[in-house]
């Protein structure tokens, strides 16, 4: 697999080209005086059994819950194989292992620059396609493949670094006692004006919304905290170089490098316009009542993926992370989906309708 960026016959950038669009947006964080971004992402994917016609089914062929092993998680071989595989094509895996639902995984490989970190995301999901099929089943990232249980996210782990190699993140002496420097906090604020009107990039399929609800641990509310894992936002224990803040919402549906641009830009927003962050919500929010939330400044994600993409069209700053070319070609391809899907009539339809009337 190469990557490359896509330049016109004139030789200039092609404003198409997601992986070109995120250079941008490095760019501009260079001017800021920053050296790099990077991204440490946790990818999860369900692992299906094929028919006898070599068909994707959505039976599972495992019983495993969170961090179980084998006997019971049966994709063990499925796993270590391409922990080998992605080791030898220089991968530092940091994790590999069973997720919440039935048949449902998890790989986590170590921070990087955030151009490389979303090339190997794109070069992950090959391989675990390949090794997959190598194994009989069928690998899929889709948001939320079964109805009842846990949908696949992937968390993305944010920091900036400076010229002299310091996490920009990272302040010791923070007075609010959470060691974490201005910039963080105004990168954090960035995040949290943006969050409703970015979510069409983060989550850009109708079935996203559909693991974006409550009760399967996706965050649903638009806040932040340190430890407590209800919020959009948390930020990891780890400090020193570690110092990160870790975005909940993204699922490996989404285009890595047209997310982290956005989230780049969004972040960057907050920092060059002094975007205060909200108070941390250490509770947890979804045992929360409307009330309660309401009263706290806690707002909800957009519900569908209709509403996402009304928000995105709002937001100039996330509008000029994607481009005038990527946002108006989005936006379309998005209407179109949506279209196409609310006038499909379902199963669920027939089953409650039918009879009915």
């Amino acid at each position: 697999m190469l990557f490359r960026s896509i330049y016109t016959p004139e030789g200039e950038p092609f404003a198409g080209d997601p992986r070109g669009n995120l250079k941008r947006a490095l760019k501009h964080m260079q001017e800021l005086g920053f050296s790099s971004f990077n991204l440490g992402p946790e990818p999860e994917f369900f692992l299906f059994k094929l028919d006898e016609k070599g068909e994707p089914t959505l039976d599972v062929n495992d019983k495993g819950g969170y961090f179980d092993l084998a006997p019971t998680d049966l994709a063990d071989n499925t796993r270590r194989e391409i922990v080998n595989v992605l080791t030898d094509m220089g991968f530092e895996v940091e994790a590999s292992h069973h997720e919440v639902a039935v048949g449902q995984h998890e790989i986590d490989f170590k921070y990087e620059e955030v151009l490389k970190a979303c090339d190997k995301i794109q070069l992950f999901k090959l391989v675990v396609k390949t090794i997959a099929r190598k194994h009989g089943l069928y690998a899929t990232f889709m948001a939320k493949p079964k109805f009842g249980i846990n949908g696949s996210g992937m968390h993305c782990n944010m920091s900036l670094f400076t010229p002299d190699g310091k996490n920009a993140f990272f302040d010791p002496e923070d007075p609010k006692g959470m060691q974490l420097s201005e910039n963080a906090y105004y990168f954090l604020g960035g995040l949290m004006k943006h969050a409703y009107n970015f979510t069409a990039v983060m989550n850009p399929t109708v079935n996203s919304y559909k693991r974006l609800v409550p009760g399967y641990e996706a965050p649903v509310y638009i806040a932040w905290a340190g430890r407590n894992r209800s919020p959009l936002i948390r930020v990891p224990a780890s400090r020193g170089m570690s110092t990160r803040l870790e975005l909940r919402s993204v699922d490996p549906t989404a285009n890595p490098y047209l997310a982290l641009a956005v989230l780049l830009e969004s972040g960057l927003d907050g920092i060059e316009n002094k975007i205060e962050a909200p108070a941390p919500v250490e509770s947890n929010i979804y045992v929360m009542t409307e009330a309660e939330r309401k009263a706290a400044g806690i707002a909800d994600l957009p519900s569908t993926l209709r509403n996402a993409v009304k928000a995105l069209q709002e937001d100039d700053v996330v509008k000029a992370a994607l481009g005038s070319h990527i946002t108006t070609n989005f936006v379309e391809a998005k209407k179109i989906e949506w279209a196409s899907y609310a006038t499909f009539v379902s199963q669920w339809e027939v089953e409650n309708y039918l009879d009915l009337y």
